[in-house]
């Protein structure tokens, strides 16, 4: 009996550990077939258009400090020289995502882009550079009769260096002239150029003045002790809408958590310009002007837009009405392009931001 107790003892123990590994290996063979259901977090590549210039900087800082990776976006970059040229790219059919300045982003909706804006970049990041002999003018007596107190002196009128037509530092002139200082546009030679073109005609004196953007603004200052600012973005056109961020519709609808991502990378992303943080500096220095220009020219103009970086789309659209309403008065933009419709504010308004950019 002893002995038959004890074999019938060490049969059952062998049953239990043989038990005990079958539902071990069970264990491990759902957890294997759990893991391969996983889905993972989605991925997409898509075509961003933008501008080597300091008002899309978000883009640049995300890119360096991997949000836009994070946020699930393979990206392909493809660089423009101005607006007009990202409408035409958009109006192709190429493009998912771009900055760009929100004068082209309605010129192209009106042709039939159906792209939609989710989130501002910037806001009157215009000013009116003069070079020594213009800038006299606005500093010795009116403004408003700079210009023709100039031609009446030097024989000529003023040539004016600015972005092409439609583009917002070009709407942005045309406004100064009429709504602020209520002279014709016939007042100034007007050359529309690319960024580049700008500030070599700057630092060449091929022109006497620009309405331009940062960093042009920095690094013309920097090199030419004549150079004046003479009107700042808010003089010039007050709540002016600058860059933004738009997506086309199809990848919206495609890929909304993507883009609810990439918009939330593009606040902290604005958060850090604000900042002044040094790794942002790095990543418009890498960037603008193709990472030749000295850092302290970059750091300087992130510093004198550190105010104007504005990730909140609800706080242009008032502003882009006005810009629409003027530009079709003076016949620069032909569709009546839908404000509402432009803009998409839902992915902005779910991150509950409290970004200081938030207030009115």
């Amino acid at each position: 009996m002893y002995r038959l107790s004890s074999v019938a003892r060490v049969l059952s123990l062998l049953l239990f550990v043989s038990a005990v590994s079958m539902l071990g290996a069970c264990s491990s063979e759902s957890n294997a077939t759990n893991d391969n259901n996983a889905q993972p977090a989605e991925r997409v590549q898509a075509e961003i258009g933008y501008m080597p210039i300091l008002p899309d900087a978000p883009l640049f800082v995300g890119l360096e400090n991997g949000d836009i990776a994070e946020a699930g976006i393979d990206t392909k970059l493809v660089s423009f020289q101005n607006g007009p040229a990202m409408v035409q790219a958009l109006l192709g059919g190429q493009l998912d995502i771009a900055y760009f300045g929100i004068g082209p982003t309605m010129v192209a909706r009106g042709k039939g882009a159906d792209i939609k804006v989710v989130a501002s970049n910037i806001i009157e990041q215009i000013s009116f550079v003069a070079l020594g002999n213009l800038a006299s003018y606005f500093e010795n007596g009116d403004p408003a009769t700079a210009f023709a107190r100039f031609e009446k002196d030097n024989g000529r009128k003023a040539k004016i260096s600015t972005f092409p037509v439609g583009s917002v530092p070009q709407t942005v002139l045309a406004y100064w002239l009429d709504k602020q200082l209520g002279v014709e546009d016939d007042a100034i030679d007007v050359i529309y150029q690319g960024a580049s073109q700008v500030q070599q005609a700057l630092l060449t004196h091929a022109v006497d003045g620009a309405a331009i953007l940062e960093p042009v603004v920095s690094i013309v200052k920097n090199r030419l002790d004549e150079a004046r600012v003479v009107a700042h973005g808010e003089a010039m056109f007050p709540g002016q809408p600058g860059a933004v961020l738009a997506v086309r519709a199809e990848f919206i609808d495609a890929h909304p958590e993507i883009v609810q991502k990439l918009v939330a990378a593009h606040v902290a992303a604005t958060e850090q310009l604000k900042a002044g943080d040094e790794a942002a500096i790095d990543a418009v220095h890498k960037y603008v002007g193709g990472g030749r220009l000295p850092r302290e020219v970059v750091a300087e103009a992130v510093a004198q837009s550190a105010d104007s970086f504005v990730a909140d789309p609800n706080r242009i659209i008032d502003g882009t009405r006005r810009m629409r309403d003027f530009q079709q008065a003076t016949g620069t933009l032909g569709a009546n392009t839908d404000i509402d419709a432009l803009f998409e504010t839902r992915f902005y308004d779910a991150l509950g931001s409290s970004e200081s950019d938030s207030q009115p």
